[in-house]
């Protein structure tokens, strides 16, 4: 596991909250986008920066394990971690934490291919490669 990590904060919104009071379930995965994306830009190296380069990197698996439930109100960290990363594809993992517990709720990853802007699988560039050497 590497030994660099990122933390993306989120205060639930009623909007996050299904008919019970609880996060829906699908929230988790956008708030992985979220917490993905400012891990790049915070990183020096943004989405709008690898698309540029004319690389895209769409999810092609994903996956989220609930623990215990997130309510109305609290505040979420998303820990992200770069997992492993090949000229292929990217795989990233998460811890979904609420404040003031030591556990995480949920956790679950993402893994993400290059593809250039025709949709067709590409391998990633020297320069990208060394980034997520640099986050690894």
């Amino acid at each position: 596991m590497s030994d660099k990590v990122h933390f993306y904060k989120h205060r639930v919104r009623y909007a996050d909250t299904d008919k019970m009071g609880v996060v829906y379930h699908g929230r988790y995965f956008e708030w992985f986008e979220a917490a993905r994306t400012e891990m790049l830009r915070d990183a020096g190296y943004p989405y709008q920066k690898i698309e540029t380069s004319g690389i895209l990197l769409p999810v092609i698996e994903a996956n989220c394990k609930y623990f215990q439930p997130i309510l109305y109100d609290e505040l979420v960290t998303v820990k992200t971690t770069l997992q492993s990363f090949t000229k292929a594809k990217i795989w990233l993992a998460y811890e979904v934490y609420i404040e003031n517990h030591d556990f995480p709720k949920a956790e679950g990853y993402t893994i993400h291919c290059y593809m250039n802007q025709k949709g067709k699988p590409v391998r990633a560039t020297q320069e990208l490669v060394g980034f997520f050497r640099s986050l690894h």
